[in-house]
């Protein structure tokens, strides 16, 4: 039941950083605690029910992807009366820093985590490989990650190019080699897109026992900035908390993607990148058939005059001419 004493209006939107900080922080402090990490990272805590989401965020991310410039786990709050834990960075850290390994390791002798009966762990990309480094430090807890890193260790990932300036950060000692970590989850979730190699490869460390993972092919590079813009993001961590996420479940919630445009351009590019003509024409009359898709459309004109040409010159069609 829902506590119509907490009120999580803090108003952060176009806020200076400074100022939008120190909202947050006041905001938190008076329904649970907020506590700086060290320079780059801070803890913001809002107890409510015994269903704890702990969210790991970027600064930049909270800012630019919310409306609110809230973190993602303050809606789950108002719906579901859950407790929210979030931890956050000033830029991409993946949160090996020692002061969020003390807040943890305090936690851990505390006992902080008992007293929730259902907990989730979640983050995308360093802070997906977050959500799971840190989940072993609450035993039956859940975790959804979205594209996340398996380690920046060069000696296992040295093929990953991308963060080459986090290849001297230490990896190796706690909550460091994030798919160990969920050998104490009740269950995990990974969702990741098969295209994109480096994803697919760090996705394919985190093959084990307990391990559901999910495929989102042609989605593209920002998973949860996507999954936030076809409103589907929400119910995935509902029934990631729930331990309900599976592939029937996933499946009906992905159809989204049948009216998300952005999607739908990756897939005609991927088409007509292979060449497949026809398939590339199947995909323009659907989609031109369900909703206005200009580009769609054009394409469409496209292959139709094609055809056409084809279809009037058969003999300079058959010697490619």
């Amino acid at each position: 039941m829902q506590d119509a004493t907490l009120e999580l209006d803090a108003d952060l939107a176009d806020l200076p950083k400074g100022e939008w900080l120190t909202r947050l922080a006041t905001t938190t402090d008076a329904h649970g605690f907020f506590q700086p990490l060290g320079r780059k990272h801070f803890a913001a805590m809002v107890q409510r029910g015994d269903t704890l989401l702990v969210t790991f965020e970027t600064i930049q991310g909270m800012r630019a992807l919310s409306p609110e410039a809230e973190p993602v786990g303050w809606q789950m709050v108002r719906d579901h009366g859950w407790s929210h834990l979030c931890i956050a960075s000033d830029g991409d850290t993946w949160f090996r820093d020692r002061h969020v390994i003390g807040l943890f390791d305090r936690m851990i002798d505390d006992g902080y985590f008992d007293d929730f009966e259902t907990i989730l762990f979640y983050g995308a990309g360093p802070c997906g490989y977050a959500a799971a480094a840190y989940s072993v430090a609450a035993p039956g807890a859940r975790v959804l990650a979205i594209q996340p890193q398996a380690t920046l260790d060069p000696r296992v990932t040295e093929w990953d190019d991308r963060f080459v300036e986090m290849r001297r950060t230490d990896f190796t000692s706690r909550y460091g080699f994030a798919p160990d970590m969920l050998d104490a989850s009740a269950a995990a979730y990974v969702l990741y897109d098969p295209v994109e190699t480096l994803d697919a490869m760090h996705a394919a460390l985190f093959v084990r026992s307990g391990v559901t993972q999910f495929r989102l092919r042609n989605m593209g590079d920002a998973l949860q900035s996507d999954l936030m813009k076809m409103d589907i993001l929400p119910e995935l961590i509902e029934q990631a908390m729930a331990g309900t996420l599976n592939d029937m479940v996933f499946a009906n919630a992905y159809r989204a993607r049948r009216t998300y445009p952005p999607y739908l351009r990756r897939v005609m590019a991927a088409l007509d990148s292979a060449e497949r003509t026809d398939l590339t024409y199947m995909v323009a009359r659907n989609v031109t058939a369900r909703m206005k898709a200009p580009r769609f459309q054009r394409r469409l004109s496209e292959i139709e005059a094609l055809r056409k040409m084809d279809a009037e010159n058969p003999d300079e069609a058959a010697h490619g001419d």
